[in-house]
């Protein structure tokens, strides 16, 4: 199927010889750059056949609009030379087919990519609205019981405050303090430990000199 495809894109020249296409990748597009002016500038290098250039991402595009550019740059593009000698560095045993599938491939992914995130928002946009009637439901069950003489625990909200700068520098110190004081009694220990053995020392001296 591969070489069916190659032969139909092959085309005679002017000497009878075969020409097959050749597909450059271009990796950057500066910006403003159209098509047609790639088109423009590529063909005095010889014949150019199709020409694709990859719009920018839709989030791009969303942020230029609300900083006030509505211009759409491209990022990457393909270009098909009608004979691949004068394309040279073209990519090698790569079609426009190939790059057809590859479009229809990451439309497929992006397309299934939206229905999850539009899944995702409808789950919790079900959750947000579920919990919201039921605190409404709740709310007017209190307030009945209330009428009806009924004991109703009022709702009680416990935040914790933040620490002050003050009393975060104020916890640091005692906790230095502590530790300061810890080393010390554990260096009173060690003295202490060192002069109850030179203690024993001497009396065990002593008594081997007796």
């Amino acid at each position: 199927m591969e070489r069916k495809l190659e032969e139909e894109e092959m085309k005679e020249d002017q000497g009878g010889q075969k020409c097959v296409p050749g597909i450059i990748y271009l990796g950057h597009i500066p910006p403003r750059l159209r098509p047609r002016h790639l088109r423009n500038m590529l063909s005095s290098y010889g014949e150019v056949g199709r020409v694709f250039l990859q719009p920018e991402d839709q989030q791009v595009r969303r942020r230029k609009k609300r900083s006030g550019l509505r211009r759409c740059d491209f990022t990457e593009g393909w270009v098909e030379f009608r004979d691949k000698r004068v394309a040279k560095k073209y990519l090698h045993k790569f079609q426009w087919t190939h790059l057809s599938e590859r479009l229809a491939y990451e439309q497929t992914v992006l397309q299934q990519r939206l229905r999850t995130e539009v899944s995702q928002a409808k789950r919790e946009t079900s959750f947000y609205l579920s919990n919201v009637d039921k605190s409404a439901h709740l709310e007017k069950l209190r307030k009945r019981r209330k009428q009806e003489g009924q004991q109703v625990e009022e709702r009680t909200w416990d935040f914790s405050q933040r620490q002050t700068e003050e009393e975060i520098q104020t916890r640091k110190r005692r906790k230095s303090c502590r530790s300061q004081k810890q080393l010390e009694k554990s260096g009173q220990l060690q003295q202490q430990s060192h002069s109850n053995t030179s203690l024993l020392a001497k009396i065990f001296r002593a008594s081997t000199a007796d």
